[in-house]
């Protein structure tokens, strides 16, 4: 893998992930797996406000490359041609690992889905907080074309995300998904104007990174829990975030801006908040 298949770029108080190999449709080789790892452990050292991903030359992912020149597939072969799960097993493990680690980075990650998102593509655009779509971008649950299934985490988010017939509509299907249906459908949050989705998607990152970065990451948590969490649960976690947000102070900058009529200007604090 060139060092530029996957890049991060810090812009101010946000932190932008590129996908990057147009050549393949930005579809992700083992070593981009291994890339996102690094990124990902990076961007926990140093953690920005927020987390953009996006991908090269109009096109966000086509998911898992499935070309015989990437060698997990050399693996899958190897597996299905002697009937073996373990090895299937190994590497759905591992790329969910990933995937989860990325998408729980304790700050919001929004997707700008500029292009194509396909197969696991579209799991890692569903797995994110937000999406920003540019109006000609499609997504797509392709897998079962292949004979595959969702397996980044995508099909169970997808359905919480908007609900369990309409997930089943795109995922059973493999149909296309244009940006207008997505935002019917609750799958996208923001249609960006024509080709400026990554201008738009930061747009929405700086007005998010204006606010408090601790009440931002617990409110967040809460949004983020309650996907398993009962009601009474997620009110529980939603009371004692709230008592440890106050103690930590961070209102004063808020409230005392708000009564002298002026923009708040909120420290860094990366200390993740705590239940």
């Amino acid at each position: 893998m060139s060092e530029k298949d996957i890049f991060l770029e810090r812009k101010s108080r946000v932190a932008v992930v590129h996908l990057n190999r147009p050549r393949r449709k930005n579809a992700f080789s083992a070593e981009m797996f291994v890339g996102l790892g690094r990124i990902t452990r990076e961007i926990n050292e140093n953690l920005p406000r927020v987390v953009v991903i996006t991908g090269a030359e109009g096109l966000f992912s086509a998911g898992f490359d499935v070309n015989p020149d990437n060698p997990w597939v050399a693996d899958l072969v190897s597996a299905m041609e002697k009937s073996k799960n373990a090895p299937a097993g190994r590497l759905i493990r591992d790329i969910r690992s990933i995937v989860d680690a990325f998408v729980s980075l304790p700050v919001p990650v929004i997707a700008a889905v500029n292009g194509l998102a396909y197969g696991g593509g579209a799991e890692l655009a569903v797995r994110c907080d937000l999406r920003v779509m540019d109006p000609d971008a499609v997504i797509c649950f392709s897998e079962v074309r292949l004979g595959l299934m969702p397996d980044w985490g995508g099909g169970a988010c997808l359905a919480r995300l908007i609900g369990p017939s309409r997930a089943a509509d795109l995922v059973l299907t493999a149909r296309k998904v244009s940006a207008g249906e997505a935002l019917d459908l609750g799958l996208a949050n923001r249609i960006s104007r024509p080709g400026r989705c990554m201008d738009d998607a930061l747009a929405l990152a700086d007005m998010i990174s204006e606010n408090g970065p601790r009440a931002v990451r617990s409110a967040l948590k809460v949004i983020r829990q309650s996907r398993s969490q009962t009601l009474e649960e997620s009110l529980d976690l939603e009371e004692n975030l709230a008592v440890s947000l106050i103690a930590s102070g961070e209102c004063f900058h808020g409230v005392g801006a708000f009564l002298e009529n002026r923009a708040p200007v909120f420290p860094d604090d990366e200390a993740p908040p705590k239940t």
